[in-house]
């Protein structure tokens, strides 16, 4: 397996299960955004090291997809908020960026959207949580099925097996 540019959102649901099968692979970066930072201290979660933070209004790393350096752009877990961004081109964070990025470098992406069906069973930071996506949340996961180069993945198993392929 190449080199794997991952990023991670502010999602908790799928959070442990991203970290744990980020510790399995070689050859990792990390892009964390804000609201993912804040979600690794709620969860008493540490950040990999030499992770990358979403710290400006621009994103350096963009030029690193488009010199070819990643096979793959990892986002797990994908808030709501950023699959809405990423069906509706609205590059305004790093991770909303890198996606905008890697498509238009023909980075293969693969997307772990935390809300994928009508109702989720997650652990929240402190007790089990029943989560009830909304209507358009589903939708959007729908539609960025539908995108070139981009590969939903519904579980971190169905992650792990599409990773396995690249």
């Amino acid at each position: 397996m190449g080199k794997i540019a991952w990023g991670i959102t502010g999602a908790g649901h799928f959070l442990k299960e991203s970290l744990a099968l980020i510790e399995t692979l070689d050859n990792v970066d990390l892009f964390i955004s804000r609201a993912g930072m804040e979600v690794l201290r709620m969860y008493s979660l540490k950040s990999p090291a030499g992770a990358v933070y979403d710290k400006s209004a621009s994103t350096a790393a963009c030029r690193q997809f488009a010199s070819g350096m990643y096979d793959v752009f990892v986002i797990a877990p994908a808030t709501s908020n950023s699959v809405a961004k990423f069906v509706h081109g609205i590059s305004d964070s790093m991770i909303t960026t890198l996606f905008a990025q890697s498509g238009k470098s023909r980075v293969p992406i693969i997307v772990l959207p935390s809300d994928t069906e009508e109702m989720v069973d997650t652990m929240g930071a402190t007790k089990p949580l029943k989560i009830h996506p909304r209507p358009i949340d589903l939708e959007n996961v729908e539609r960025l099925k539908k995108f070139p180069g981009v590969k939903v993945a519904l579980t971190p198993e169905d992650l792990a097996a599409a990773l396995k392929k690249i």
